[in-house]
């Protein structure tokens, strides 16, 4: 149960782009979105979930929010294409003039065992997840840098941070998109652009035959709330991924440890790799490394030392 009774947080007058956004968890972040304020363009091609176009629900998402006091816009178009994913910011700015957030949900699937995939299996889901994020964001962020001020959402999953069984290509993509977000959240620093990722567990089209007896307990409802505050102007977080589902919400992180060096000028076996394994194993203590460059300077660090043996953290 909530401690709070009335909404202290607004996304009022903020435009906000939701890729996917037709049913599922895109609608609910939709609908979450313009109850705090804000106006929405809700993209969905109508894909389906192989990746072919049917009917896409966009207008009726966008008329539910109007019908509720909103401001909203429809986009049918495919976020795979790059001239119709400008299209999307087109249609935001010349329809409310600004982009202030996006949020990036669209995908489809195609699982199969890694030896079963075909060519299109693989291309088709890259080409929706994580290259579609590249045609939406390039354009939106052009925007934000000018604005100096952005929010991005992207949507991972376990199947990448972690792994499930068929879904390598799923998983592959999902991954690319953590990866994207830690080179976008750095670019974005300095001009007031916060990134983030959320790995969601929810009842959808694509889960629920998957689920079993989770399934009731995984309303896609569950997620937005998050989604909503990593929009907002009260959040300035960047660069984290948080794992949501079923009224739980969790960071996940990657982290290094402190590990084991050879010593400066010294050139290890693969003896001293098996001897030592176990220490270069230990999760007991790990920092979070903020970018490439930083996790640079702890391994500086490591290799001054001229003697072989268990590194130790300066800020430990």
């Amino acid at each position: 149960m909530s401690n709070v009774s009335e909404p202290t947080i607004s996304l009022l007058g903020d435009v906000v782009v939701v890729t996917g956004s037709g049913r599922g968890i895109g609608r609910e972040h939709a609908l979450y979105c313009a109850s705090l304020g804000a106006r929405v363009v809700v993209n969905d091609s109508g894909a389906m979930l192989d990746g072919k176009i049917g009917t896409s629900p966009a207008e009726e998402v966008a008329q539910e929010i109007r019908q509720r006091g909103g401001e909203a816009v429809a986009s049918n178009h495919s976020i795979d294409d790059p001239e119709q994913a400008r299209e999307i910011i087109d249609l935001a700015m010349d329809t409310f003039g600004s982009v202030e957030s996006v949020v990036h949900n669209a995908g489809i699937l195609r699982d199969r065992s890694f030896t079963n995939l075909s060519d299109d299996d693989i291309e088709r889901v890259l080409q929706v997840h994580l290259v579609g994020a590249f045609n939406v964001l390039r354009p939106a962020v052009k925007v934000m840098r000018e604005k100096s001020f952005g929010r991005i959402v992207l949507t991972a999953s376990a199947s990448g941070l972690l792994g499930t069984f068929g879904q390598s290509n799923y998983g592959a993509a999902k991954m690319g998109l953590v990866g994207l977000m830690n080179v976008l959240a750095v670019e974005g620093a300095s001009k007031g652009i916060r990134v983030n990722t959320i790995a969601p567990s929810a009842r959808t089209r694509m889960t629920e035959d998957l689920l079993g007896p989770l399934a009731d307990a995984l309303d896609p409802a569950h997620i937005s709330p998050l989604v909503a505050y990593l929009c907002s102007r009260k959040c300035d977080l960047s660069h984290e991924i948080f794992a949501v589902g079923g009224g739980r919400y969790a960071r996940m992180f990657v982290g290094v440890t402190p590990g084991w060096c050879i010593g400066k000028n010294n050139i290890a076996t693969v003896e001293d790799i098996a001897l030592n394994i176990d220490e270069i194993r230990r999760t007991d203590q790990f920092v979070i490394p903020y970018s490439g460059e930083e996790e640079m300077q702890f391994l500086k660090a490591a290799i001054e030392s001229e003697k072989a043996g268990p590194v130790q953290f300066r800020n430990q």
